[in-house]
């Protein structure tokens, strides 16, 4: 039998900025449709209020990271003590590679391997201050890719498949994983198999995953057809793991997500995340009791802005397979950073 590992991480794109800022909710407090007493702190949470601060929540954002990354590299240490032969990245298309010529539900990328270049055009400057034509040539592992291809359908898990890419060679989801995995630029020799998620659904095209406009929202008529479901995607994690427990390769599983993110909660205006959704499902993960992951609606994924979180499903759905629960696992939340972010990992 295979060795599987299982991971989840965080991808949230502002974390690569030298100078971090809470620039999604700046974007809410400019949108003409924000009530008034919401634009300014007065009308926050109280924990929203103190990540403010007296420096627009510069600090703040600063202690998101410094808490960050701790847990991306003790998950390096995870990955590199368990030296796979590839890694499994589910992430989200957030209208990168797919857009208006085809939205799949699941798609494999069984790429032969990753030209990136994370810098260019980029205006402000990154995290390790690496210059614009930076690249990083990352190795694919088609005969994986087409092995899990094949398991899920002959599972009936009817998943996409590309050789190559559509209109961008590595969404953001995939890339800023093996980013931040190798924050310390160590080097990431492991082959990367991304399994691209529809996590947007009825937002991919429609705002073209982008935060949606509280003055001028998005028609009903106007929205695209949803995301596959929690339970789909729950479904196929179990499926994955069957598929690649037979196969001849030790496989780590990464789901690369936030959780809720506050530019998809209407309820709270867009400005902070659901903490109440999250600590939910992050105490069901604890326990091992991913039936109420599974038994989560679509409704309830997208009232709470936690449309990314299909990610995660997936990993659930394979650790709940293999009977495992999560041997390290820590959310570190926020108000002001858009995403409460969880790390965790599940040792075979």
């Amino acid at each position: 039998m295979a060795e599987i590992l299982g991971l989840g991480v965080t991808h949230q794109p502002t974390l690569t900025a030298r100078q971090l800022q809470p620039n999604s909710l700046r974007g809410t407090l400019r949108d003409p449709g924000l009530p008034e007493e919401l634009r300014t702190p007065d009308g926050w949470p109280e924990a929203m209020r103190r990540e403010w601060g007296d420096d627009e929540g510069a600090t703040g954002a600063e202690r998101h990271r410094e808490a960050l990354l701790p847990e991306l590299r003790a998950a390096r240490k995870v990955l590199d003590d368990f030296a796979p032969d590839f890694v499994v990245i589910w992430g989200d298309d957030q209208y990168e590679n797919f857009r208006e010529d085809i939205i799949p539900p699941f798609c494999v990328m069984a790429y032969d391997g990753f030209d990136v270049r994370p810098w260019e055009g980029q205006r402000k400057e990154n995290y390790w201050q690496e210059p614009e034509d930076t690249r990083f040539q990352l190795a694919g592992h088609r005969a994986g890719a087409k092995y899990l291809t094949t398991g899920l359908l002959e599972r009936g898990i009817d998943t996409s498949y590309a050789y190559r890419p559509l209109h961008h060679g590595l969404g953001h989801a995939f890339l800023n994983t093996v980013l931040y995995l190798d924050w310390d630029r160590v080097g990431f020799p492991y082959p990367v198999v991304p399994f691209q998620v529809n996590s947007y659904g009825r937002n991919v095209i429609a705002t073209k995953g982008l935060q949606p406009s509280l003055a001028n929202p998005v028609p009903e008529e106007d929205l695209d057809p949803p995301s596959p479901s929690p339970a789909r995607c729950f479904d196929l994690g179990v499926a994955t793991a069957q598929a690649l427990v037979d196969s001849p390769w030790r496989v780590a599983l990464i789901a690369s997500s936030s959780w809720s993110h506050a530019f998809l909660t209407r309820k709270h205006w867009y400005l902070y995340p659901d903490h109440e959704a999250d600590r939910e499902k992050f105490a069901a993960m604890e326990r091992g009791e991913y039936d109420r992951w599974r038994d989560t609606s679509l409704a309830q994924i997208e009232e709470s802005g936690q449309q990314e979180m299909l990610n995660w499903f997936c990993l659930i759905g394979a650790m709940s397979e293999l009977g495992r629960r999560p041997d390290h696992a820590t959310m570190i939340e926020t108000h002001i950073m858009n995403s409460n972010k969880v790390i965790a990992s599940f040792l075979p």
